[in-house]
């Protein structure tokens, strides 16, 4: 239960829908034992009635009354039944939103490396599965807890104050039920923490399978996904039999202890009546009772379950906002970037795999100029991005926009003032105009900004040629776009906001020369007051920049312009003669 004092605050919150439940649950109850007591005053008039008097006096209308004063009862009792079901349960759904929004805002403030460390699968099966299941402790569970409790109250009040000894044999099985609830529990709680895990698993290996389904056909391995996926689903199906055959063996065993109960209601009772310490009435309001403590005893290992349930659940979601951000926004101001950047000594090893991409990397952008960086693969030019964008921090040495610490700006505003287009491109299941337009500012987001930004990434050509135009669906990740399609819509969306900073990750790579040319001279003009950094494995995509630096194995082996790069003839100088070769092979 420690676990789920992470809900308190919740419950305070809507503390007033909480109290009115227990209010309408404890009118309920009240109505409920009082009807009791008069099927017991039934039973006791239906004793005096003289049979052979019957026939002339009438007295079944007494009766008629009794019945009318139950049901009324009932009915009554029923309504604030209903009543309390509307506060507690909406409470529970109240609650559940929230619970979800919190989660979802945690998971917002999470950096990279947190969402490397983890899979999706598993982060939406805390959000959706998990979450359900502690909204079955607040709104269920709680309902009948309290539900149960002042029943308890109530009846065993009045079954005390009809008959101390009859009253003593009729709970007598209850704490033995007590210590078997405390045992199985427990049992529970761990069964279900392992049908939680193999959920999450069975909910990442659909995600994956879906996302990459393209590749699963091109490779022809559906059927060793379907038997992986059936394999995880067998797994799931004999952790979940395990827990469902320990409650299906405590229910059983509950309603055999509450039977023992009306065995001792009827024999004792019996006993009682016979030497004139109750009446036979009070035997039937006896019975009624037991029947009454029948359902709240019985759901006791239900209400066990969901409790442990999301006891398990709330743990697996605490372990997510209990994680702390490794990225920390420690400004409060918001500044506008001028767009003079330094590298001073900047080391990096990326914290999950410990490769190191920088060493001892120093450089100087000034503002609104054009800074290029080249290298082979895995030379460090996209971590160059990632700590521009401050998706991480620095190991050693430091970053400095106009002058100040990187750390030491606003952490939102620097990146909401930055173009970056990735060079792993992700588009939303959603139209070409949204994706294009979702970094934009509100009052940018209009059709000629949208169709302008389709022009400078060269795109617009292809997008009125599809039947909807700019309204076209993309499908999950743009499947139904050609990787250059998405590259340049990619583009689009970094330009559309005319930030002060521009970083190209390698986006071009996708494209043929023809368009990279168009894309390229776009660019220059978009470029011309901004400060840029173009990434690229291409000559043709870095020469025109102001500055060029190649890195490879994470230092820096060159810098300079073309023309000067050129003259060396190094390492820049092989990679043009190198991509000039392959040009005219092709």
């Amino acid at each position: 239960m420690k676990s789920l004092q992470h809900i308190n605050k919740y419950l305070l919150k809507y503390k007033w829908r909480l109290i009115f439940g227990i209010v309408f649950t404890s009118i309920s109850n009240f109505f409920s034992v009082y009807s009791a007591k008069y099927v017991g005053t039934a039973f006791d008039y239906l004793k005096k009635i003289n049979p052979d008097a019957a026939a002339s006096e009438n007295p079944y209308h007494q009766l008629w009354l009794y019945a009318g004063l139950i049901v009324g009862l009932a009915i009554v009792s029923g309504f604030f039944l209903f009543l309390m079901r509307q506060t507690i349960i909406v409470m529970s759904r109240l609650i559940e939103k929230d619970l979800k929004n919190e989660i979802f805002n945690h998971y917002q403030q999470l950096d990279i490396g947190f969402y490397k460390r983890n899979n999706t699968g598993d982060l939406m099966n805390r959000i959706s599965e998990d979450v359900s299941r502690v909204r079955m402790y607040i709104g269920p569970a709680i309902m009948y807890v309290v539900n149960t409790i002042i029943t308890f109250a109530l009846t065993i009040s009045v079954m005390f104050a009809i008959d101390v000894k009859l009253s003593i044999y009729v709970l007598l099985p209850l704490p033995v039920l007590a210590i078997s609830i405390y045992y199985v529990s427990n049992i529970i709680n761990k069964k279900s923490t392992k049908v939680q895990e193999q959920l999450s698993d069975i909910t990442t290996q659909a995600q994956e399978a879906f996302s990459g389904i393209r590749v699963l056909k091109a490779y022809g391995r559906e059927d060793s996904s379907i038997k992986d996926f059936s394999d995880k689903s067998i797994e799931y199906q004999r952790r979940n039999m395990g827990l469902v055959k320990t409650e299906a063996l405590f229910q059983p065993f509950m309603i055999l202890l509450i039977g023992l109960s009306t065995i001792f209601t009827i024999y004792i009772g019996g006993m009682e009546a016979i030497a004139g310490k109750i009446t036979y009435g009070n035997i039937a309001v006896f019975v009624v009772f037991v029947n009454r403590l029948t359902w709240p005893i019985a759901s006791l290992g239900w209400v066990t379950s969901l409790i442990q349930r999301a006891a398990s659940s709330q743990t697996r979601i605490n372990e997510f906002l209990h994680t702390k951000p490794e990225i920390l926004n420690t400004a409060d101001k918001e500044t506008v970037l001028q767009g003079d950047i330094e590298f001073r000594n900047v080391s990096f090893t990326y914290p999950d795999s410990g490769i190191k991409a920088l060493n001892n990397v120093s450089f100087t952008i000034k503002q609104n100029t054009s800074l290029a960086i080249i290298g082979r693969t895995a030379s460090g030019k996209s971590t160059i991005a990632n700590l521009l964008c401050r998706l991480y921090d620095v190991d050693a040495g430091e970053i400095f926009i106009d002058g100040k610490n990187i750390k030491n700006h606003h952490l939102y505003s620097l990146r909401n003032q930055i173009g970056y287009a990735p060079q792993e491109v992700f588009l939303f299941s959603d139209t070409i105009a949204n994706n294009v337009s979702f970094s934009a500012n509100t009052d940018k987001k209009d059709n000629q900004t949208i169709e302008q930004a389709a022009k400078n990434a060269a795109i617009y050509a292809n997008i009125i040629e599809f039947p909807e135009k700019f309204e076209t669906i993309v499908g999950e990740r743009g499947i139904t776009l050609s990787g250059g399609q998405k590259q340049r819509i990619s583009i689009a969306r970094a330009l559309i906001k005319q930030p002060q900073l521009l970083i190209f990750d390698d986006c071009l790579s996708a494209v043929d020369t023809q368009t990279e040319e168009e894309i390229l001279q776009h660019l220059k003009q978009i470029m011309k007051n901004k400060t840029s950094v173009i990434i690229s494995h291409r000559v043709s995509s870095v020469k025109n920049a102001d500055t060029i630096i190649v890195l490879d194995h994470g230092q820096i082996v060159e810098e300079g312009n073309h023309n000067e790069l050129m003259d060396k003839q190094g390492v820049y100088f092989d990679l043009y003669k190198m991509q000039l070769l392959e040009e005219e092979m092709e």
